[in-house]
């Protein structure tokens, strides 16, 4: 059974007395325990579609359902993690981050347990030993890590995540992916990941949803079924690589896939600065 169900999901906001669409009619569903990501050109809505999905913002028309019950507004069975490297609260510690998420999302009052708990997670994410710091104290990848186990130490159903790692530099990013996938494999929690990378959404991903715009819509949707761990030079990576480039627009036509310039969706979004 499908755990999230978009129906025919529409948003716009009134700028100036004029209507923009941000997307409109997305239909989507994604089982448990799934891996889905999101691949769009800037602006196409992925991000307003993911903050409608945690509850942060009202759809224009359409359904969120989350198993089969309206989800209208923000719960503890959807979590998000964002990319901005500010999302902690920088005058609590590391341990204080998680603790209270599991005081107030997770209903946790008593100490011990809340302690125990969150040293589990941030073992889960490699960060033991790291309980006093401050957020200041930390690297960017490392609050990116914090933010995911507060995030998984409620033990939400869907992990909602926006970019988490596209502030990050090449290795820190690439050695997340790894970690994240890990975490995936370990927990089995469903996660829907917004991305302008195509490597990464190949690298991460059992399906990856295709977005145009504007207004945004689902071009198509692609099963990734290429074997863990996944590297870009294995058998089958390339293809699916072209695949997806092909769909985004970055090739010159069906007949020759040869890629214009071999970006990423995340380097044009760099190059026009969003």
């Amino acid at each position: 059974m499908e755990e999230l169900i978009l129906n025919r999901l529409s948003k716009h906001f009134l700028v100036n007395r004029k209507t923009i669409q941000v997307f409109e009619d997305v239909s989507l569903s994604i089982k448990p325990g799934r891996f889905m990501t999101i691949v769009g050109p800037s602006g196409c809505g992925k991000s307003t579609l993911l903050r409608c999905i945690a509850g942060f913002e009202a759809p224009t028309s359409g359904s969120i359902l989350m198993n089969r019950k309206p989800a209208n507004k923000p719960g503890k069975d959807r979590m998000v993690v964002f990319q901005s490297f500010d999302q902690l609260f920088p005058w609590m510690t590391v341990l204080k981050n998680i603790t209270y998420a599991l005081r107030v999302a997770g209903g946790i009052r008593e100490l011990d347990l809340c302690r125990d708990q969150a040293i589990e997670y941030l073992d889960l994410v490699g960060l033991r030993g790291f309980e006093d710091f401050y957020p200041h104290q930390l690297s960017g990848g490392m609050k990116q890590r914090v933010a995911i186990a507060r995030a998984l130490a409620v033990k939400p159903q869907i992990l909602l995540m926006d970019e988490p790692f596209g502030s990050l530099d090449a290795l820190t990013r690439n050695g997340m992916q790894r970690e994240l996938e890990q975490i995936w494999e370990r927990t089995g929690i469903t996660i829907l990941f917004v991305t302008h990378s195509i490597e990464e959404a190949i690298l991460l991903s059992d399906e990856i949803v295709v977005f145009q715009g504007q207004p945004g819509r689902i071009k198509t949707v692609i099963s990734n079924s290429l074997p863990r761990p996944r590297t870009p030079d294995m058998d089958g990576f390339s293809k699916l690589w072209q695949e997806l480039n092909l769909h985004m627009g970055l090739t010159r036509n069906t007949e020759d896939k040869t890629p214009l310039r071999r970006i990423t969706l995340m380097a044009e979004a760099e190059i026009l600065g969003t």
